[in-house]
């Protein structure tokens, strides 16, 4: 094997996209990976991860070979009917063939396929060093990278993310000749903008990090990611709080330094005022900081920012980032005092004016569908129909308000604030809010009954009103978000335990949709709810096949639904589930293939075989015993029972032959099966279970 030596690529650039820069790193890594290996060079990477800052792009190998391993090559020829005269002599065919491999003719060897013996030639030459391929390398790994946009720079032909200051290039502890962008590797990287604001000379690979630490510059994402939570969470309890950390601003603050610091600021209570959501997504949103809650967590008037820097005067970084922050919480402020002196309920009056969508009307028009809907849910589902018509009246205003104007991601949360200082039940502000969940993959349903209520009948009429008005998604187009609406309709009705018929609430928003002239095919949306659902219980690791066995029968319930889909994965355990499934499957070939009509009825006195006078005491047994387990939807309490038919089942087709010549005995033992293949479908389609 080639001796291996660490590898060291770093580029040095101005400061990379925020947001693109993971993907970038990751991409680099990959590129460079693939590249030696693609070549055949020996390798090891250990533990090793793209490294990153916002200046520099990195690939930190612990072992790469000094070169390729010898290279084999094999070239096929002509046949020998082709390559050779009647006289056994070389043709042109042949002789050209030699000559492009540079040997005479007699040197090639030969060698045999499906058509006949012909002419090969194999060599094996000598493996290329690494350090002569990794030019090569580095330029795929580039061209690879996900960079939409070059940049271009100087008067210079190439392009990148960011301009490209410096390239470090070490296989061991040699610099590995190459020119890239303009730029002469070397082993010179550079430390911190300002705290170490000169060239950091590296020895070998193996210093890499460790040197440029010393240099003020934590080149490991995931070093700095641990130093930002520390440092936050530090000051956020000096602080008396505790820090708010999501893994979306924290993964942009960790692009943003290379040397990070914590600064514990403040803002004026007076800003308290405004909904917290508000202060909250100015400063992680807006600002990349990250704010300070109490025990009960609420927001605090303290919020901590991370400098990229160890500043001799860390109030002066405080009072800067405080600076920055006002004029924003004023504005936010300003927003809030003036939507209050409005008020929720007069917000609704714009909303005759706004066009939800041409086919659809308007966004009121909407809101008239959605009350009638919610109304006749909190029916069926043991809620306030008055509280639930005033939610879905009211849900929609606060998209007038000035907060949610300048903060579209407030839509509904606006509306719960505006609904309790407007003297709103505590109830119906709250389903304002909750409507809305679950807002994105993972989040919660709605807890409140008012909260599911609506959040069941928005997305119902969104759903028929987008496929009535042929706003169907394709590809990756879904400018309604309507299989995200599918899905959370799906998740609510189920979470929530809300025995509802989804076709009949699809026909109930029809009939909102018939003023407006057009109708949604219910059966086509419906299919269109279990295609969502099948991705979500993909994802909690329940088979296809369970699924499909269960949407065979398009249950009018997906709590329903679920339920079977829990007794399916019960049943499917059992020793008996396979045989019982495939007996099921040939249950269901046999009836389809049967001519003429089945009788309803077993006759007794037709029963000849033992197995099948076996069987034909069982099913009827079985049938008595599951009816008030199928009446209480106890579905594994009939599968279980029906799992005990096994052996009967398989005594009649082992011993009975089901096509007899004789009709009657021939109709008498397919009403037999009909009758026994309804009882084990009544669940699911269990012959899905069989492989």
């Amino acid at each position: 094997m080639s001796q291996l030596s660490p590898l060291l690529i770093e580029l040095g650039t101005e400061e990379l996209p925020v947001k693109a820069l993971p993907g970038l790193a990751q991409a680099f890594f990959d590129g460079v990976v693939e590249g030696l290996r693609k070549r055949g060079i020996a390798l090891d990477t250990g533990d090793a991860r793209p490294l990153s800052t916002p200046r520099r792009l990195a690939v930190l190998l612990p072992g790469v070979g000094l070169e390729q391993p010898e290279q084999h090559s094999e070239v096929l020829g002509p046949y020998l009917n082709i390559a050779l005269d009647a006289e056994g002599q070389p043709t042109k065919a042949l002789q050209g063939f030699a000559a492009k491999a540079g040997i005479d003719w007699t040197a090639l060897e030969k060698t045999t396929d499906n058509k006949g013996e012909r002419f090969v030639h194999r060599a094996v030459t000598p493996g290329a060093s690494t350090a002569d391929l990794l030019p090569e390398i580095l330029r795929e790994a580039i061209a690879a990278m996900p960079i939409p946009k070059p940049m271009r720079w100087g008067d210079h032909p190439w392009g990148f993310a960011r301009p490209v200051h410096w390239l470090v290039l070490l296989h061991g502890k040699d610099v590995v000749a190459a020119e890239l962008f303009g730029l002469k590797a070397d082993r010179m990287s550079r430390g911190h903008r300002f705290h170490h604001d000169k060239t950091v000379w590296l020895t070998q690979p193996q210093d890499y990090v460790e040197s440029l630490r010393a240099a003020h510059v934590l080149v490991d994402p995931a070093e700095r990611r641990a130093r930002i939570v520390a440092e936050v969470e530090a000051a956020a309890g000096e602080a008396g709080g505790s820090a708010r950390i999501t893994e979306d601003n924290l993964e942009q603050v960790v692009n943003l330094v290379e040397w990070p610091s914590a600064v514990l600021c403040s803002f004026e209570r007076a800003f308290l005022a405004v909904p917290q959501e508000a202060l909250i997504e100015t400063m992680e949103i807006n600002q990349k900081f990250f704010p300070v809650l109490d025990d009960a967590g609420t927001l605090t008037e303290q919020f901590i920012g991370i400098a990229n820097i160890e500043s001799k005067d860390v109030a002066e970084v405080a009072k800067g980032y405080e600076r920055v922050i006002r004029p924003r919480f004023a504005d936010a402020k300003f927003f809030f005092d003036e939507d209050l002196k409005q008020g929720l309920a007069a917000m609704g009056e714009g909303l005759k004016t706004v066009t939800y969508q041409a086919k659809l009307g308007s966004v009121a028009d909407k809101v008239a569908r959605v009350a009638a809907l919610a109304e006749a849910v909190a029916v069926q589902v043991g809620a306030d129909p008055v509280q639930a018509r005033r939610s879905a009246e009211l849900a929609k205003n606060d998209l007038q308000s000035r907060m949610v104007n300048e903060f579209p991601e407030l839509q509904g949360i606006a509306g719960r604030h505006y609904a309790v200082a407007g003297g709103e039940s505590p109830d119906v502000a709250l389903a304002l809010d909750e409507a809305y969940q679950p807002r994105f993959g993972g989040d919660d349903i709605a807890l409140s009954p008012l909260g599911k209520v609506l959040a069941i009948a928005e997305r119902v009429d969104t759903l028929a009103g987008g496929f009535a008005a042929g706003l169907k998604p394709t590809g990756n187009k879904d400018p309604f978000a309507l299989r995200r609406n599918a899905l959370g309709l799906a998740r609510t009705i189920i979470e929530s335990g809300f025995e509802l018929d989804l076709r009949a609430l699809l026909a109930s928003a029809n009939q909102g949709l018939a003023a407006r002239g057009v109708q949604a095919d219910v059966g086509e949306l419906y299919d269109f709810i279990l295609d969502r659902l099948k991705g979500y219980y993909a994802d909690k690791g329940v088979p296809a096949t369970h699924f499909n066995a269960v949407a065979e029968l398009k249950p009018a319930s997906l709590y329903d639904f679920d339920r079977r889909l829990d007794a399916i994965g019960t049943f499917a355990a059992l020793p008996e589930a396979e045989a019982l499934a495939a007996a099921n499957k040939r249950i269901r070939n046999i009836l389809r293939k049967a001519e003429g009509d089945i009788p309803g009825q077993i006759d007794p006195s037709l029963l000849q075989e033992e197995a099948e006078r076996a069987l034909a005491e069982a099913v009827p047994a079985a049938i008595d015993d599951t009816g008030a387990s199928l009446h209480q939807k106890d579905y594994v309490a009939v599968l279980a029972r029906l799992a005990r038919l096994r052996p009967q089942v398989d005594a009649f087709f082992d011993g009975v032959m089901v096509n007899a010549e004789d009709p009657a005995l021939r109709g008498n033992r397919l009403a037999l099966l009909t009758l026994l293949g309804e009882r084990l479908g009544k669940v699911a389609a269990i012959e899905h279970l069989s492989s």
